[in-house]
């Protein structure tokens, strides 16, 4: 097999291009990428080596190399042509879980094949929106809701494009940044400026039946509790690695009978578990990417050959949405 270039992250806030070893077992099927993505949130926490010690096995991608802290190869949004295996498979535009490398082996299982009217370049949003139709489904959101999403990245951006499409639904994206409101008109979704008050906050329009969190902030998270009405659900969909955030859980959290429910995407909604698989799920949000207003997601592009240079100012810029890495044929 030749060898194939991966993207490793050696030490805090420290990448490097190496090469890697491609390995096919009998059955597998061989991939060339052609367009990977960089998930901001989470490969920013492990760039920054902020995983904390009891989280280095829970927080594995499917097929990191390496462990935690460093060094370790991770990522998992790559979609590439089939180059060699079961001639079922020859020719095939799939996606995998797999990190930032030019060629790799996955037996079929893993592999997600990519409708025709699913273009390549899209196709990488299959991970967030996997974690996006998660969110909403723990949100419980219903026809008729009133829901507000709290940080217009490229997750809640998915969460609210996916509830902005339930009928009767009522879709709020909240931001810090005023340039994200045409990108929730492009979606679906009103927009509203985030205050940045970490203690109080404001729904003009009354309680929200379900508020959903991913701005990662605990400013974000105090607008998230104030925005919810009675009874309501508030999904705190972001994962802090090893930094705590206070809560105000004073006030009217009591009272108002909140329910602060936590969602990650690794395991399925407890009311979904004997119905569906991680397969299945990952299979539906590919499915959900025909959708050509969802390519308003993408913030920019960068060669694989340039990333290792480039992966920090990406990482650390709070206007990257999805950045999508190019691979080079080789």
């Amino acid at each position: 097999m030749p060898t194939a270039t991966a993207l490793w992250i050696t030490a805090p806030e420290t990448a490097s291009l190496r090469p890697a070893e491609v390995v096919a077992c009998a059955g597998d099927v061989v991939v060339r990428t052609a367009f990977s993505a960089i998930s901001r949130g989470t490969e920013r926490l492990v760039f920054q080596g902020r995983v904390p010690r009891s989280e280095h096995q829970r927080m594995r991608a499917p097929f990191q190399d390496g462990s935690f802290p460093f060094p370790v190869k991770y990522g998992y949004a790559a979609v590439g042509a089939v180059d060699a295996g079961p001639k079922e498979w020859l020719g095939r535009t799939v996606f995998a879980l797999y990190p930032h490398q030019t060629l790799f082996a996955l037996s079929p299982t893993a592999l997600i094949p990519v409708p025709q009217d699913v273009p390549p370049e899209r196709a990488v949003l299959a991970a967030n929106m996997e974690t996006a139709l998660n969110i909403v489904w723990d949100g419980g959101v219903a026809p008729g809701d009133r829901v507000a999403v709290v940080g217009a990245g490229v997750v809640g951006a998915l969460a609210g494009w996916l509830a902005a499409r339930i009928p009767g639904t009522e879709v709020t994206l909240y931001d810090i940044a005023p340039d994200r409101a045409a990108l929730a008109d492009r979606l679906g979704c009103h927009f509203a400026l985030a205050a940045l008050d970490e203690t109080t906050g404001a729904d003009a329009t009354g309680g929200a039946d379900c508020v959903i969190h991913t701005s990662a902030s605990a400013a974000g998270l105090a607008l998230s509790l104030s925005l919810a009405g009675a009874e309501a659900a508030v999904v705190e969909a972001r994962w802090y690695g090893d930094r705590p955030v206070p809560a105000p859980l004073g006030a009217a959290f009591h009272a108002g009978r909140l329910r602060l429910i936590s969602s990650q995407v690794g395991q399925l909604p407890a009311m979904r578990r004997p119905r569906w698989t991680h397969r299945r799920r990952l299979t539906t949000a590919m499915a959900l990417l025909r959708a050509r207003e969802l390519d308003v997601l993408f913030s920019g592009e960068t060669p694989l050959t340039g990333l290792a240079t480039a992966y920090r100012s990406i990482l650390n810029s709070p206007m990257t949405l999805c950045h999508r890495v190019r691979h080079d044929p080789s």
